[in-house]
């Protein structure tokens, strides 16, 4: 399965182990080989769920999802096999006796300068299906690290785990999920590119190729903690071109007229591969939210709200909410887009709560939650 960053092998030449081999290449060789260490190694052993498979986790996550398929409900339910990892997630207490292994091997991928990350896929698969009241265990193994890679994003190593989860002495299915770390492109500052607000639409534009090879010892470790970037790729370019020039676009089928929202290279609906674009209004309303208190990642202050925003065209979107204390962000709270340029080269749509909600929560909280200092907002007129 080919990975969202888009990995590529760098194509190195043969390397002859004479007396001239190059020191670069044998100490790439070495670092490589110190990572393989880690293959087999676990990440976590025999966990218990912290519930057992239950009707009520079943069925809020069928009215999430609008599934209404008849097997995951009455007396002879089963959980939706997409499930599979709700039932091994530790909350915020956590879980006990996980290994060092897996944080070690991060923690050397970091100092060699490789400390961006990005989740690029998971595979799951489904053994038997589990019934409420079924009890689970599980383990996890650091599966396989990959030889480097280049990518779009950069240059780095794609690290996959896997999760054996059982029954009893029955194994119920397996879970992989795959991360790269690497060390990001360079990139020019906003204000050396062309003007993206006053350019016809393109196709997306291309990334410049990876520099020269250099040792992990070379590679330069961000000074500051900035936001982590989306994952930009063929799918979804245009969308995030849009965001460029502060426009929320939703891609519709052109066979059948359906929304749809993430992008997507097909319609649900009927199958349809062509598509244009509509441009939203900037209204919505809050459809679910969740608060986050940990863990705390860089460059987030916590707490801070997050929202599925239900537009009036149809679709959900996933935005921050602003203007208002993050505990009082309630169900059907009415937001308006706006654009939150987070540096020179981030702009992110965010969502603000209209005035008059706006100032009813500050007035009961004393203090109005907003954008992280020093980042600039622009209100979808």
């Amino acid at each position: 399965m080919r990975g969202a960053a888009g990995d590529e092998d760098e194509g190195a030449a043969t390397v002859s182990y004479g007396p001239g081999v190059s020191h670069e290449v044998a100490a790439d060789e070495e670092f490589e080989a110190r990572l393989k260490a880690y293959e087999g190694q676990p990440a976590a052993v025999a966990h218990a769920g912290k519930d057992p498979v239950n009707a009520p986790m079943i069925r809020h996550w069928c009215e999430a999802m609008d599934d209404t398929n008849e097997a995951y409900a009455g007396p002879a339910a089963i959980a939706p096999p997409t499930m599979l990892q709700v039932w091994t997630m530790g909350g915020l207490s956590g879980h006990t006796g996980r290994t060092h292994a897996y944080d070690e091997l991060l923690g050397m991928l970091d100092e060699a300068g490789y400390s961006s990350v990005v989740a690029t896929d998971c595979e799951q698969e489904y053994l038997r299906p589990l019934r409420p009241g079924d009890e689970i265990t599980f383990d996890s193994v650091i599966e396989s690290v990959s030889e480097r890679k280049a990518t779009k994003l950069g240059t780095g190593y794609f690290v996959t785990t896997r999760m054996d989860i059982r029954v009893g002495p029955d194994l119920a299915g397996t879970h992989r999920f795959r991360i790269l770390k690497y060390a990001p492109i360079r990139r020019a500052p906003r204000h050396d590119r062309k003007d993206l607000r006053q350019e016809p639409r393109q196709e997306p534009r291309q990334e410049p190729r990876q520099e020269p090879r250099q040792r992990p010892s070379q590679q330069a470790r961000p000074q500051n903690p900035t936001r982590p970037r989306p994952v930009i790729n063929r799918d979804n370019a245009l969308f995030w071109e849009g965001i460029q020039r502060n426009t929320l676009l939703i891609q519709r089928c052109t066979a059948c007229g359906t929304l749809r929202h993430p992008w997507l290279p097909g319609c649900n609906a009927c199958g349809g591969l062509d598509w244009d674009t509509i441009e939203a209004t900037g209204e919505g309303t809050v459809y679910s939210y969740v608060v986050m208190h940990h863990p705390p990642f860089p460059a987030f202050d916590p707490p801070y709200a997050v929202a599925l925003i239900e537009l009036p065209e149809g679709v959900r979107m996933i935005g921050n909410v602003l203007g208002m204390p993050y505990d009082k962000v309630r169900i059907g709270l009415p937001v308006r887009l706006e654009f939150q340029e987070c540096d020179e080269e981030l702009v992110l749509p965010v969502w603000r709560a209209q005035e008059g909600t706006a100032r009813e929560g500050t007035a009961q909280a004393g203090t109005t939650q907003e954008g992280t200092a020093g980042e600039g907002t622009h209100e979808r007129r």
